[in-house]
């Protein structure tokens, strides 16, 4: 993204649009020619003030005709309190297509440029208003798809990680300050604590790798997982997801084949987000669409982080459930024995590889589905890890970035150990630096930019 643009007046449609179902659109604008293009377009009746932060109340025209293009309101935040830091004018229209698609038509007219995504974000990262930690974590928020999600996310918006980030950027900027004054008036000032150094390096290492521990947590919270039910024909796989999403989400009979497509749901569970794939029973079948629905099931259980083999317990283990087990025995599995209403004792399972947990469920009588949540999180390591109480939790990019930071800094340990003049304790110190002021945006190029941002929603 060229930065000269940056000098541009943008504009976008800020709001999802769907047909029949949103009570107001919101066009937004950021830039020097916002409050003009405004005062073009938006007519309030009576002695209304222009005045930043208010919002005025009236109605859109077309600047050549006069025609009315809707009844309006406008909310102007001049520079430098709004979000970028710059003009901001929003016009809260009525909902639907036509009417905000018009009005940002008629601000393009009159000079303004569609925003690129994410650009919002980004001018308010370059103005100075977000560091880069927090604009991630407005499109962390924007896409969050649980409470506990949109908490961590709402964290790094108010810069908890930041913060701590910043303060292990400056520990080391204080111990590179150290030796390289030692470096340059090593007569004039007494000898280096190395011990001190050595201890300093170390609790930052430390500090690293507790903000390091919540990667998975935050690939969770923004991820989610994507569990499988599969099994046979009519064990209960559809009558299990009802029970579990507390829904008539799949269609349950006693003739088996009846799902013949894979089924979603989307659930939460501990704050974690999980997407629920309930999958036609795999068998050996001539029937066409069903042989379809077979290889979707496959191909579910393929892209699955979890599956969940659902047997009869009627019927316990059977050699149509080995040769389904032997399909996915790749991933990790918890084992669901269903209908235990139906039975007197659970029947025993094989010693097989890659049974993470076993579950008794009847979900005809809703029995057992905490019991599977439980396993669920279990199996995925996730018990210890509360989701739904983080502080803050890292991306990809920052976990990358914390790493290189780690890397370096046992480096520095190894230089010093070798006994290796102090020019090279620097080098790596220096690399720690730069890799922990990527991560708030101190120390960036413009690709990172243009990658983190190139995911945020236009009018974001």
């Amino acid at each position: 993204m060229d930065r000269v643009t940056q000098r541009e007046t943008i504009a976008a449609i800020a709001t999802a649009i769907v047909p029949q179902q949103g009570s107001i659109g919101i066009v937004r604008l950021s830039g020097s020619q916002a409050l003009a293009i405004a005062q073009t377009l938006f007519h309030a009746p009576g002695s209304q003030p222009w005045e930043t932060h208010r919002i005025l109340y009236g109605t859109i025209r077309h600047p050549k005709t006069q025609q009315i293009v809707d009844e309006a309101l406008l909310l102007l935040m001049k520079s430098p309190r709004s979000f970028t830091r710059e003009d901001v004018v929003e016009f809260h229209c009525h909902g639907g297509i036509i009417p905000v698609q018009q009005v940002l038509q008629l601000c393009l007219e009159l000079g303004a440029r569609l925003a690129q995504p994410g650009e919002f974000t980004l001018r308010a990262f370059l103005n100075g208003r977000l560091d880069l930690t927090q604009a991630e974590s407005v499109a962390d928020l924007v896409g969050a798809q649980s409470p506990a999600a949109s908490q961590a996310a709402l964290a790094g918006l108010q810069g908890k990680l930041a913060h701590p980030i910043r303060q292990l950027r400056t520990q080391c900027l204080d111990i590179l300050a150290e030796i390289e004054a030692r470096i340059d008036f090593e007569e004039d000032l007494p000898p280096l604590n190395e011990p001190e150094i050595i201890q300093s390096i170390q609790s930052i290492i430390q500090e690293v790798e507790k903000i390091l521990g919540t990667a998975n947590q935050g690939e969770l919270l923004r991820m989610g997982l994507k569990v499988a039910i599969v099994g046979r024909p009519n064990v209960g796989k559809s009558s299990l997801l009802n029970a579990w999403s507390r829904s008539d989400r799949a269609i349950v009979t006693n003739l088996p084949g009846t799902t013949r497509d894979v089924v979603e749901s989307q659930l939460v569970v501990q704050g974690i987000p999980v997407q629920v794939l309930d999958t036609a029973g795999i068998r050996a079948t001539e029937d066409t669409v069903e042989k379809i629905g077979v290889e979707r099931s496959r191909l579910a259980a393929q892209s699955a982080d979890l599956v969940l083999l659902t047997l009869d317990a009627q019927a316990g283990w059977t050699a149509d459930d080995y040769e389904i087990y032997q399909q996915v025995n790749h991933k990790p599995i918890v084992v669901i024995f269903n209908k235990i209403d139906l039975v007197e004792q659970i029947p025993l399972l094989p010693n097989l590889d890659n049974i993470r947990e076993t579950v008794n469920t009847s979900a005809a009588h809703q029995q057992g589905i905490e019991a599977l949540e439980t396993a669920i999180l279990n199996t995925v390591h996730a018990g210890n890890l509360q989701a739904e109480n983080l502080d803050f939790a890292i991306n990809q990019r920052q976990a990358a970035a914390l790493t290189r930071a780690q890397t370096a800094l046992e480096q520095v340990q190894t230089t010093i150990d070798q006994q290796l003049p102090l020019d090279f304790w620097t080098i790596d110190l220096r690399g720690a630096i730069q890799a922990l002021g990527e991560i708030t945006g101190e120390e960036v190029t413009e690709s990172v930019l243009d990658r983190i941002f190139s995911r945020f929603c236009i009018g974001k």
